[in-house]
């Protein structure tokens, strides 16, 4: 039996499901490069919550989550359905590997999980379930998280880190603001994810917990953190001896690198 790889991807700005990148060309094409999911877990950058909050509504709805961009996003809807069988399923998973973890209702799909889902499912017909970051935890509760959701994949349930490679959003809307989205990709970016790719394709997990004080500029590309977090769950759901295949790199702005990675 297969069991599918966990995933980081860059979701990067929500107009990514209407503008023409490199990004959005990639996550539409997705689908086609392996197993269809039976159902998808996605730990989503702009779900935020103390301990671990999972959605277990069984019909979410979509939650457009931004300003200042184009209307017809905002009619923009993604109807997969829930799961809260799945919900309450990883909520006892969690709780038994010691993380407080509890279901909400009401939370709704946020553009982490729509935006790219609507590129890489656009059928919207496997049922999804959101859980939460906690900015203030830091990597390691992120990768214990992710090594606690790890049995699911055997069920071919798609773990999914839905974040960003880099995140400085005061760099990339004054990019935005210019109509630069072709924009040069400053050195302090590009050494940055360097740094980033060598620590995941070498499994060096040591250096990567410790990225916000070994990272060349990781300050600069993570004002905060929440953006990379899901990163290590999707570590972590890999297993102990994991292995790393980048599948894409491409920049927006500038300074949001969209780049993505499986993991086994």
């Amino acid at each position: 039996m297969s069991v599918l790889s966990s995933l980081f991807i860059s979701h990067g700005s929500p107009d990514i499901v209407i503008t023409d990148t490199a990004a959005r060309a990639f996550l539409q094409e997705f689908a086609d490069r392996g197993p269809r999911p039976e159902a998808i877990v996605v730990v989503s950058a702009h779900f935020e919550a103390g301990g671990v909050a999972i959605t277990g509504d069984e019909h979410p709805c979509t939650v457009h989550d931004f300003g200042g961009f184009a209307p017809e996003l905002y009619k923009m809807k993604y109807s997969a359905p829930g799961s809260p069988a799945l919900a309450d399923r990883l909520a006892c998973m969690l709780r038994n590997a010691g993380l407080p973890a509890g279901v909400i209702c009401d939370q709704g799909f946020d553009h982490g999980t729509w935006a790219p889902l609507s590129l890489m499912y656009p059928k919207a017909d496997i049922p999804v379930v959101q859980v939460s970051v906690d900015p203030h935890a830091g990597p390691l509760h992120h990768y214990r998280l992710g090594q606690a959701l790890e049995p699911v994949r055997k069920d071919k349930v798609l773990v999914m880190g839905s974040g960003s490679m880099t995140h400085n959003l005061k760099k990339a809307f004054a990019a935005l603001r210019c109509g630069e989205r072709n924009a040069a990709t400053p050195p302090w970016v590009v050494q940055f994810v360097d740094w980033m790719d060598s620590k995941i394709r070498s499994g060096d997990m040591d250096a990567l917990l410790a990225y916000r004080d070994r990272a060349p500029f990781a300050v600069e590309n993570h004002p905060t953190e929440e953006h990379l977090l899901p990163l290590f769950c999707a570590i972590g759901a890999a297993g102990e001896n994991w292995s790393a295949r980048r599948l894409h790199s491409s920049c927006d702005f500038g300074v949001l690198s969209m780049d993505a990675y499986a993991f086994n």
